[in-house]
């Protein structure tokens, strides 16, 4: 099969022609019809995440067809499954039994310790496979595998907030805009500075307003999400939200935090992180998905042009989300 290979990180990825890959109990193959690019995937190829293991194919926003399954599973063939960043947990640490899965200090991700979706093929356990509803085509439902998912966590972290802020308007936060517009809530979207393309993708999203991240909020808020991997917007975010209100910060790697002043986080703010996901987590956004008037914005290339599409990716060069097509 074709795949895009991770040999090391910090270099770029390799094409390779290797074994169609055959699961094993528990398993299921699918051959991989779209496969998006996530900032995940960025920070693995730069080096910026421990825990690779290289030489590895990235990937895991994957929508394939089942080809072939492992002894164990019912699933028939053409059927069709998301594959997520979570590949598998333990199921026995505490995590796992206090029902947070998403922080088992042994879970294994995909397109991090296990092969991912920049491929023609890949196995996955079929206990972390996730239905995809039906209203979406392959490249339209592949963003929701992870900018969806970690945003719909995101969201949740942020509570029942009337006016959000988002940081950094990317492909998770154009999922998350529409959520929350859907759920009469008002979004202020804050993009890089300079980047009137993508100002004016979340003003035609329905956001109230839209503007740099190095100005100030026209409003209090009352919750701001940060996808955008860039520490010292924490203090701007903490700056820009009323007192008793929250600070999420939904991605995997941030640039340091600079220091600031008590005064930020006074007034009962508070401050988290969201990390990974769980299957209920998948179960229930990939559900609201189906009913909701929910679009992705996405463009497609084809398989070889991986490198090409994480390059715009760390260039800002993105409106919505890029997706491989094997």
């Amino acid at each position: 099969m074709r795949a895009m290979l991770l040999v090391r990180a910090g270099a770029p990825l390799e094409a390779a022609d290797l074994p169609v890959p055959q699961p094993g109990p528990g398993e299921v193959l699918l051959r991989v019809r779209a496969c998006a690019v996530c900032r995940t995937d960025l920070h693995l190829v730069d080096g910026e995440l421990p825990g690779l293991l290289a030489p590895r194919i990235p990937g895991h926003e994957i929508v394939g067809d089942v080809v072939a399954t492992g002894a164990g599973v019912g699933l028939a063939p053409g059927a069709r499954l998301g594959v997520p960043w979570l590949g598998w947990t333990c199921g026995q640490c505490d995590y796992c039994r206090a029902g947070c899965e998403n922080l088992c200090d042994s879970a294994r991700f995909t397109g991090c310790h296990t092969d991912g979706g920049y491929a023609e093929y890949v196995v996955a356990d079929h206990r972390y496979c996730l239905p995809i509803p039906a209203r979406f085509n392959d490249a339209e439902a592949a963003p929701l595998l992870c900018a969806g998912l970690i945003g719909y966590r995101a969201l949740s972290a942020a509570g029942p907030a009337r006016r959000l802020g988002l940081y950094g308007f990317g492909a998770a936060a154009h999922i998350v805009a529409q959520l929350a517009r859907h759920d009469g809530r008002e979004v202020y979207a804050f993009v890089r500075p300079g980047d009137e393309q993508a100002a004016n993708f979340a003003l035609g999203l329905g956001c109230a307003w839209a503007g740099p991240s190095d100005h100030a909020a026209p409003v209090a808020l009352d919750a701001a999400i940060l996808f955008a991997p860039v520490g010292a917007l924490v203090p701007a975010a903490l700056a820009a939200v009323r007192k008793g209100g929250r600070v999420v910060c939904a991605g995997i790697h941030m640039s340091e935090i600079p220091a600031f002043p008590y005064a930020l986080l006074w007034g009962e703010r508070s401050l988290c992180s969201v990390a990974n996901l769980s299957r209920r987590d998948g179960a229930d956004f990939m559900n609201l998905a189906g009913q909701v008037p929910l679009h992705t914005a996405v463009e497609t290339l084809p398989l070889a042009s991986a490198n090409e599409a994480l390059a715009r990716l760390r260039r800002g060069e993105v409106q919505g989300a890029l997706v491989l097509v094997p």
